[in-house]
């Protein structure tokens, strides 16, 4: 559904999307026989700015891309009973350094307004506009594909194109012959965030291609109204995986009592080193200069104060502890957890060792939860000199928040992050992971010598007393472990942190990632 591939094509919101934009990329390095197929979404997810109070506000904006071609393939797609046409549009290899990928769309003047709406904006609200979606990736990438002149192996990465799955089986006519061709990833260690809807609605809607009723029921083993789509990929998938160790893990569990499920490896998430990476960070760590990775590592927070300053008019001194917490606004993964104690947060901002603090991410915008906790931290700091919130998290950001942070906060709560990449990227660009022992992180922490780890809380307490739990630990380690070591003991710290650049590469590079994925799952 969405591929985070470069600033200048916005059809992603978050980390699948940076995980999928690497992939593609590292496979165009490693010369892998694939090809990438998405959505082009004309109004992207949204553009987060704000208001006249300096808060959250959504806006959508329609937007061309001059560097995608048209490929002249276009496609129909049965949506409730409609034909839509979908054509395919084309990213040549050359234009990002990816292998050959196809965005798919349905604004087309062939089309009427409810159809043309169907790919204009990535995770709508609406659930029949979701359903139609799924349809145009999953059966119009069939399609496609098809027109292409086919392919050996289908990957879902997630299940938003399930349907795949039932144009396969129209065409063999048998669950055997779709497994061999149809592989699946899951992202998402929560019952609540895999998708669920009416069978009947998502049959009227024409989900299931060509499949009768009483077949999809059979075939995907739906025995009640409510269709889950994550056990039926896993259903009808060869195999499957998680996306860290844990994860793994958590995902065998949850699904153990499913009957047909098909077997779930790990291959941990990665990131694009070559992307992500600053070249010149990276030289100075590899030829062992001290000195001049500390000085590109202060010019590298300087840039990213540039950004704080223009949005907030705050101006950070590069001389002062830097933490970071930034990625998609999500309820369990607790941005704010750092400034519950407002009293202790006052004094860790203000102490004769200060700190600086910078939030970033989008919520889901109708997310009112998540929406409110953005605005709740916009108007506490706006109390404080050292804090700051921004907006307008997407690629450039995320990666000068990565180079300009010293610390790179993630406080999910355990075991709900099934990978979290974006540790990795900051890691690699001498940033050191604070977090909690969640996703690929207890792959690659070894606490106080690459990383800082929050004890694991106690999950047979409830919610309200592992998050306070957590932010005790979390107070501890900062007041008595980070800042000193910070300011008091500079060579420790930058031995930490030469070990966290050590220790993420190559395992936490996307080329190790791709190669997995053609050996484990594609092969």
């Amino acid at each position: 559904m969405e591929f985070a591939i470069d600033q200048a094509l916005k059809i992603y919101s978050g980390g699948l999307g940076y995980l999928a934009g690497s992939h593609m990329k590292s496979a165009y390095a490693l010369k892998q026989n694939m090809i990438g197929i998405g959505i082009l979404w004309k109004q992207g997810y949204y553009d987060q700015i704000r208001d006249e109070n300096g808060l959250m506000k959504v806006a959508h904006q329609n937007r061309t891309y001059s560097f995608l071609q048209d490929t002249g393939i276009t496609v129909s797609v049965n949506v409730k009973g409609f034909e839509v046409k979908v054509k395919a549009m084309y990213l040549a290899p050359e234009t990002f350094s990816t292998v050959p990928m196809f965005f798919l769309t349905t604004d087309l003047p062939e089309n009427d307004y409810l159809a043309r709406s169907i790919t204009e904006r990535l995770y709508h609200p609406n659930d029949q506009a979701r359903i139609a979606q799924n349809i145009v990736l999953g059966i119009g990438g069939s399609k496609l594909i098809e027109a292409l002149g086919g392919i050996d192996v289908y990957h879902m990465n997630e299940a938003h194109s399930l349907p795949i799955a039932c144009y396969l089986y129209d065409k063999f006519n048998h669950l055997d012959d779709v497994k061999e061709r149809l592989v699946f990833t899951t992202h998402t260690p929560e019952m609540a965030g895999n998708a669920v809807r009416d069978i009947q609605l998502l049959y009227d809607m024409g989900f299931f291609y060509k499949m009768d009723f009483e077949t999809a029921k059979k075939v995907t083993q739906t025995y009640s109204d409510r269709f889950e789509y994550t056990p039926a990929a896993l259903r009808m998938a060869k195999r499957a995986n998680g996306v860290s160790a844990l994860h793994g893990q958590v995902a065998r569990d949850m699904w153990k009592s499913y009957e047909g499920i098909c077997p779930i490896i790990s291959i941990t998430n990665a990131q694009n080193q070559a992307y992500w990476q600053d070249e010149e960070l990276q030289q100075a760590f590899v030829t062992k200069n001290d000195t001049r990775l500390i000085t590109r590592k202060k010019y590298l927070k300087r840039q990213l104060f540039k950004i704080v300053a223009d949005q907030t008019g705050k101006l950070f001194d590069e001389n002062v502890l830097t933490i970071v917490w930034a990625r998609r606004f999500a309820e369990y993964k607790r941005a704010d957890l750092i400034a519950r104690d407002i009293e202790w947060f006052s004094r860790l901002l203000s102490g004769d060792q200060p700190v600086q603090l910078i939030w970033s991410g989008k919520p889901y915008p109708e997310d009112h939860g998540a929406v409110t906790i953005f605005n709740a931290l916009i108007r506490m700091s706006n109390e404080h000199k050292n804090a700051a919130v921004l907006t307008g998290y997407e690629l450039e950001q995320s990666a000068a928040l990565k180079k300009g942070a010293d610390v790179w906060l993630n406080n999910p709560r355990r075991p709900q992050e099934a990978s979290g990449t974006s540790g990795m990227t900051a890691a690699m660009n001498g940033a050191i992971n604070f977090s909690t022992n969640d996703g690929w992180i207890p792959e690659f922490a070894v606490n106080e010598q690459n990383s800082f780890i929050i004890p694991e809380a106690n999950l047979n307490k409830s919610i309200a007393e592992q998050d306070k739990e957590d932010h005790q630990h979390l107070m501890d380690i900062l007041d008595d472990i980070i800042v000193p070591m910070y300011y008091n003991q500079p060579e420790l710290w930058i031995k930490v942190m030469k070990q966290s650049m050590e220790d993420v590469s190559p395992q936490f590079d996307s080329d190790r990632m791709a190669q997995e994925y053609y050996e484990k799952m594609f092969l």
